[in-house]
């Protein structure tokens, strides 16, 4: 069997039909990243592909992200957003506000291919879960340091600031 990490990754922008393929991995890669931060996964909002397929059709309709997805064969396996940061405090003009790739494409290049699609080696900053070492260390080889802002979202209780 082929996973999306033994296919070619193709990089292109976001179209309006490809809501539905982004909330499905919005969705998919949060319950495979996420999940542990929760009691009861299946029935946590943060994991349902439902909601983020209007989310998504919205995003994309309004061009209020640029996004990114990858696709292996027919299939998107992850996508990337960024956006500016037009807040008079803002630490950097640009915020990559999602980058998301589902676990069976992670080593493909898909996620490196993403974040130089979307932002390339502009300054920027985001935010991750503290206790992703996966992220912090993809991060790390593109160049972001933890600028020491803290914050929480979602399931995740502690986040922390990357700037570059």
């Amino acid at each position: 069997m082929t996973t999306p990490a033994d296919e070619s990754i193709t990089i292109r922008p976001a179209r309006a039909e490809d809501a539905e393929g982004i909330a499905f991995v919005h969705a998919t890669s949060w319950r495979e990243t996420y999940a542990r931060f929760v009691e009861d996964p299946d029935a946590s909002r943060w994991f349902a592909v439902e909601p983020r397929i209007g989310m998504w059709r919205s995003n994309l309709a309004e061009d209020v992200l640029s996004t990114m997805v990858a696709v292996a064969g027919e299939r998107i396996v992850g996508f990337a957003a960024v956006q500016d940061t037009a807040d008079a405090d803002a630490v950097r003009p640009e915020e990559l506000t999602m980058l998301y790739v589902l676990a069976d494409a992670h080593g493909s290049g898909a996620g490196q291919g993403l974040l130089n699609a979307v932002l390339a080696d502009r300054p920027a900053s985001l935010w991750v879960a503290a206790d992703n070492p996966r992220a912090h260390a993809f991060y790390r080889r593109n160049g972001f340091r933890a600028d020491g802002a803290r914050s929480s979202f979602g399931p995740m209780k502690d986040t922390v600031r990357l700037v570059r």
